[in-house]
């Protein structure tokens, strides 16, 4: 090989060494950037919640599939019960890959609200967003079975508060989808918006969306807004997740064949996470590094 043809052959090389390290650049920014549109719709409330947590640029984030069988939730202490901590209300159970109330359906009088109700631990900031997937199979307008998301609630004994979104299961002109104030005692809640209509009940495999921003809190079906209220009452509090049974009675109830309606419908993911303001996430960063 002559100087001159070695001199091209290197140069060559070179470029394609170049090339190749931008192709792998190209390549990677693709990827993150392709996994961030991935993260944010999932965080929209356009796709399933999948088991990942949001950027850093968020604040708290947890998300579960539910993978043990458990009763009460526990999964290593980050969710607290209804009956283990409000006694007055149903727990969460879970079975691998599901998640449902324990709740009879039979209560009367105030225990007719015993929701099934289970929330997660920790410090959270006051803008919550929770996403969950519904499992719902043989729906009957005999029975009431609802879903429902938590947001800035907490529980005590004797004591549920903060805001409830939920929805029918049922897919027919008697499904309906309300936002509700808790206010502490058993039975003791608000309406602030309802709404009744096939379109505000969900089915298996829908994605139900809740989030407070502010004093505006916001339902979602499937990415699609379908429900507003306002309320100033809670500031702060933890998302979770709740489930309501009510069975017939009368008549009814002696001819229907018993069922085990709890693990007839639930939740087969859920995440939920919240947002920093601006000013916190500065006064985050200004901190100094642990050492």
């Amino acid at each position: 090989m002559s100087a001159e043809s070695g001199i091209l052959f290197r140069m060559r090389q070179r470029l394609t060494i170049r090339q190749a390290a931008l192709l792998s650049l190209v390549l990677a920014i693709g990827g993150l950037w392709g996994l961030a549109c991935r993260r944010e719709r999932e965080y929209q409330g356009l796709t399933a919640p999948a088991v990942l947590c949001a950027p850093a640029v968020r604040g708290n984030c947890y998300s579960t599939n539910f993978a043990t069988a458990e009763n009460p939730i526990s999964e290593k202490g980050k969710w607290i019960s209804g009956k283990a901590v409000g006694l007055d209300w149903a727990d969460v159970a879970t079975q691998p890959g599901f998640a449902y109330g324990t709740e009879s359906g039979r209560g009367k009088d105030k225990m007719v609200y015993d929701d099934a109700v289970a929330l997660l631990t920790g410090s959270w900031g006051p803008d919550q967003t929770a996403v969950a997937t519904v499992h719902s199979v043989d729906q009957t307008g005999r029975v009431f079975e609802e879903v429902e998301l938590r947001l800035r609630s907490s529980l005590s004994p004797h004591s549920s508060t903060g805001y409830e979104i939920l929805f029918r299961c049922l897919k027919t002109p008697e499904a309906y989808a309300s936002i509700v104030r808790w206010d502490g005692p058993l039975a003791k809640f608000v309406y602030l918006s309802q709404k009744q209509g096939a379109q505000y009940g969900v089915s298996d495999g829908d994605l139900i969306k809740a989030k407070v921003v502010g004093n505006v809190i916001t339902a979602y079906i499937n990415g699609v807004e379908l429900l507003q209220a306002t309320d100033d009452t809670y500031s702060s509090g933890s998302p979770g997740m709740g489930f309501w049974l009510r069975k017939p009675g009368g008549l009814l109830s002696w001819l229907r064949v018993e069922e085990n309606d709890n693990v007839s419908y639930g939740f087969t993911t859920f995440a939920a996470w919240d947002s920093f303001s601006e000013q916190e996430t500065l006064q985050q960063r200004n901190q100094p590094a642990p050492h």
